[in-house]
């Protein structure tokens, strides 16, 4: 091989020894076709993404399964709770026609009546149908939905500070 040199301004780059290819020296195939073991890298590599990549799909896949039982077993209790609190204005509506008179008697058996029919209406319902009657409902009547979002939160807040409250008396300090 004949001497190379290169100069760029003030510094000069001479090759010690001429460049040689070995038989065992090892290239680079960003494709990982390569048959002299460098694609066993790549191929480790896209294996591991792989299984990460399952192994999250699985994860997923177990934490909504998760999801789906517990709402369908608040779903559940919803609706009993609703069926109850219908069936107890039922029975208090006539202690209402007596005391207050017929008209409202029959508001409360109305209202038990639509209670009681929204809860069998969720009972009958599966959470997907559920969840997509709740985006239909945001969708159509975004401030309502809003305006409830944040009644819930408030109402939340204050059964937690009243739980927190309960924990503490007037002057700050812990109850024994």
């Amino acid at each position: 091989m004949t001497d190379q040199k290169s100069a760029v301004g003030d510094v000069s780059f001479e090759p010690a020894a001429p460049l040689e290819a070995n038989a065992g020296d090892v290239t680079f195939d960003p494709a990982g076709g390569g048959s002299d073991g460098a694609g066993s890298a790549s191929t480790s590599t896209r294996t591991a993404k792989e299984t990460i990549k399952e192994e999250a799909g699985k994860l997923g896949s177990q934490a909504a399964d998760r999801a789906r039982s517990l709402a369908g077993d608040g779903k559940a209790k919803a609706s009993g709770a609703l069926g109850e609190f219908s069936k107890m204005m039922e029975d208090a509506a006539g202690t209402v026609d007596e005391k207050l008179g017929e008209q409202y008697g029959q508001y409360a058996r109305s209202a038990a009546q639509s209670i009681g029919g929204f809860a069998q209406t969720l009972d009958q319902k599966d959470i997907d149908e559920l969840l997509d009657d709740v985006r239909g409902f945001v969708r159509n009547s975004p401030a309502i939905a809003i305006g409830t979002a944040a009644a819930l939160g408030f109402m939340l807040a204050r059964v937690v500070k009243a739980g927190v409250d309960g924990d503490t008396t007037r002057d700050g300090t812990p109850r024994a």
